[in-house]
């Protein structure tokens, strides 16, 4: 009706998290938590997985910022999740935004876990 839930930004594709866990486990895939560190520090995060919250993520996904982190690199596969899927969407939009072009949304931390990623606490 009003439109509010609808994405106005890039259309973001989705990865189911067992796809995820094998690309990740096979080095095809960089796995990012967009999480708050509250989160992550009472439930853990994707063991070999990158962490940067969703208010940090475009100063650490720009090149030429200094807080830039190597992991995410415009030309990799990037697949994120958060707690249940909104802010990994929203940091999808932004990194196609950004540049970036292979970028998938997981869901949540939870699917990471059903799909069987190994967790790092």
């Amino acid at each position: 009706m009003f439109g509010f839930s609808r994405s106005s930004g890039p259309a973001v594709g989705r990865m189911s998290a067992k796809d995820a866990v094998a690309r990740h486990d096979r080095g095809d895939l960089v796995v990012v938590d967009v999480r708050d560190i509250s989160e992550v520090r009472a439930s853990g995060t994707a063991s070999g997985g990158v962490h940067v919250p969703l208010m940090k993520l475009a100063m650490a996904a720009d090149p030429r910022h200094p807080d830039h982190n190597p992991a995410l690199d415009p030309a990799r596969p990037i697949a994120l999740f958060c707690a249940a899927g909104g802010r990994s969407q929203m940091a999808c939009e932004m990194l196609l935004k950004m540049g970036y072009t292979e970028v998938y949304n997981i869901g949540g931390f939870g699917d990471w876990c059903a799909g069987g990623g190994k967790v790092a606490r």
